[in-house]
């Protein structure tokens, strides 16, 4: 899957920067709008590699392995393409990082946004399904769908685009179907944002769609480390919510409009929204605030809760 987001971001980047061509005499011109600042693409290399150090150990120590192919996958994706924007502080003119750049930036959040999928499901799992609207299992199946479903869109809009180059044709309309791409998964993204708000105002409030559970447990019972990472889980999804949504109205201006060729959006909406989500990630690690990986497994009942109903159960009858 990873290879076609690629093609599609190359596609209309190529078709885009044939207006960056030179007039004859003249030199050629950034295919950014702009030259990227050498020392702020090093220090955002270094950050998302001492992130993705910290996720590696984090993953290891914990044996939590699927934070390899989502919070270690985003972070290796993002240093490729802040070293691609590293080379392009040297020459803006290259069209290799350029497309390197572009690729992996769109690309690297969305194993990180499954993070949140996974941890959030967890949770559900353990404090109360009573008050979801899905189980926790549907929360991983069909939001990573989305993801899988947005990829899908933008490699057809993609391949349109550079079938458009091809033929010497108009590619916006390949560019078109990219950006609906791209707003499905925001859109997917505002979906999942809300249904976990509602669970967790239901559960605040002990509103459960359903009573199943032996015994309702109020949000005051919670132990402490399921509180924080809830809180972790929020901060985390706010840095992403505000990525995605300049992301959506970058493609929406065009690839020379004003929003893409502005580094200054660039490096605080984007740049600056995945490190702030990753190391709060790295701040409330599922690890360390929801257990080693055997706590993971299903049925598992946290400390609270499961003291709660032994003592409600030696109750007089």
């Amino acid at each position: 899957m990873s290879l076609s987001p690629t093609t599609a971001s190359a596609a209309s980047v190529a078709a885009e920067t044939a207006n960056l061509q030179p007039a004859p005499g003249h030199a050629p011109r950034s295919l950014y709008g702009y030259t990227p600042t050498e020392w702020i693409c090093v220090t955002f290399v270094v950050l998302f590699a001492l992130s993705t150090v910290l996720h590696l150990g984090q993953a290891i120590r914990s044996r939590l392995w699927w934070l390899l192919p989502t919070a270690c996958l985003a972070g290796v994706g993002e240093i490729i393409g802040w070293v691609a924007r590293l080379e392009s502080s040297h020459d803006p003119t290259l069209i290799n990082p350029y497309l390197i750049q572009i690729s992996t930036t769109i690309i690297s959040p969305t194993p990180l946004i499954a993070a949140n999928f996974v941890v959030l499901g967890n949770v559900i799992q353990r404090i109360g399904q009573d008050y979801s609207r899905l189980s926790s299992k549907w929360y991983t199946i069909i939001f990573l769908s989305c993801d899988i479903i947005a990829l899908i869109i933008q490699a057809l809009g993609g391949a349109k685009a550079s079938a458009a180059v091809r033929n010497g044709q108009d590619p916006k309309p390949g560019g078109d179907i990219m950006l609906a791409g791209v707003s499905f998964q925001l859109a997917g993204l505002v979906i999942y944002v809300t249904l976990a708000s509602e669970f967790l105002l239901r559960y605040a409030y002990d509103h459960p769609f359903k009573r199943r559970s032996e015994v309702a447990f109020r949000a005051d019972r919670v132990e402490k480390k399921m509180k924080v990472m809830i809180i972790g889980l929020g901060l985390e999804a706010v840095f992403l919510f505000i990525r995605s949504i300049y992301r959506t109205a970058e493609l929406s201006d065009g690839w020379q409009g004003k929003i893409i060729t502005t580094q200054v959006y660039f490096n605080v909406l984007d740049g600056a929204m995945i490190v702030l989500a990753m190391f709060t990630l790295n701040a409330f690690h599922p690890g360390q605030l929801l257990g080693h990986a055997k706590t993971w497994k299903a049925g598992y009942v946290q400390p609270e809760a499961e003291a709660e109903s032994h003592r409600l159960k030696q109750l007089p009858q």
